[in-house]
């Protein structure tokens, strides 16, 4: 029986929408899930629903590490706070995955100091397929590392591969360095050193890649740091919410209200990160941790908890260890 403990209170939305993700995959899948958070909020939410009892924990956390928060320093004055709960019932192996949508540092932070890295990572990575169903290339890092040296950017293509060919399915995955261009001479010191190193990698490396190829069949991984990541991720979400914009404006004059809203919905519900894809793992902890975006709603969530089960299910951390020693 899968388990995971499920950051209640993480999120733009917690306890509410956590916990409809929550009963979503015990009803759907029969999965256990331990909500971890404020008792009081979480009962009283549970309290006029309808679910099978065995299969919901609540534990109890009263503090909250927020976005606004030092990391480091919150894990020290906040050591009840929801995220440490929850990645100490995975350290502890009462549950095989912890799922949060709340602040990516804390999460970050509890994981690598409650679960430890993997051998021969130096930081963890965040990414995954991050651009919804605008794309399936698995991309990363999007914001845990701001400055990487080439070593680690090959070890994000190692990681990446894994997650790939494993989760994915793809076979022989295609890695790409993201560059201003294609040519091998192209970009700064930091990406001409990677792509020596990538050469003579055992990954299938096709060369650099532009931003453009991201939403081509070009390429299945692809590798930058995470200050261009997170960068990326976030305008792309933001130039898809200004065309759904502009094309419900443009559509107004000549379609009915509901008609309007019906398509500006199904476009919205496609080109949303934060619904789609339910996050991504926080590869190189030594456990299952999966970090999701903080605007999603109870379907992203799921979606969050079911790539949790994937990842248990190929034995994705087994699977990475394997790939760091032999990249």
């Amino acid at each position: 029986m899968f388990s995971v403990a499920l950051d209640a209170m993480g999120g733009d939305y917690g306890p509410s929408e956590t916990i409809e993700a929550a009963l979503k995959v015990i009803n759907d899948y029969g999965y256990t899930v331990y909500l971890v958070g404020v008792e009081s909020q979480i009962s009283n939410i549970l309290a006029d629903k309808h679910y099978d009892k065995s299969l919901i924990h609540v534990i109890n956390a009263d503090d909250v590490i927020e976005d606004n928060d030092n990391p480091l320093k919150a894990l020290r004055e906040k050591p009840n706070a929801s995220i440490i709960q929850a990645v100490n019932l995975a350290k502890e192996g009462t549950v095989d995955a912890v799922v949060s949508m709340g602040s990516t540092g804390a999460s970050m932070a509890s994981a690598s100091l409650i679960l430890g890295l993997l051998e021969g990572i130096e930081r963890p990575a965040i990414g995954g397929p991050m651009l919804g169903s605008l794309s399936d290339v698995v991309f990363l890092d999007v914001g845990s590392n701001l400055d990487c040296r080439p070593s680690q950017l090959l070890g994000f293509g190692a990681i990446g591969t894994v997650f790939s060919a494993n989760i994915q399915g793809k076979n022989n995955p295609r890695v790409g360095l993201l560059n201003v261009g294609t040519e091998s001479n192209k970009g700064n010191k930091q990406i001409k050193d990677a792509y020596e190193l990538f050469e003579k990698s055992s990954l299938n490396f096709i060369g650099n890649i532009e931003s453009v190829d991201l939403f081509s069949d070009k390429v299945d991984v692809a590798i930058c740091d995470g200050f261009i990541g997170n960068i990326l991720l976030k305008y792309t979400e933001g130039i898809g919410y200004a065309i759904i914009n502009k094309i419900g404006s443009m559509v107004a004059d000549f379609l009915p209200p509901e008609l309007v809203q019906k398509l500006y919905k199904e476009i919205a519900d496609k080109m949303n990160v934060a619904e789609v894809g339910g996050g991504g793992p926080l590869f190189g902890v030594n456990g299952i941790v999966i970090v999701g975006h903080g605007r999603s709603k109870s379907d992203s969530i799921a979606n969050g908890i079911l790539l949790a089960k994937r990842a248990y299910d190929v034995e994705l951390t087994n699977l990475i260890k394997k790939a760091i020693d032999t990249v």
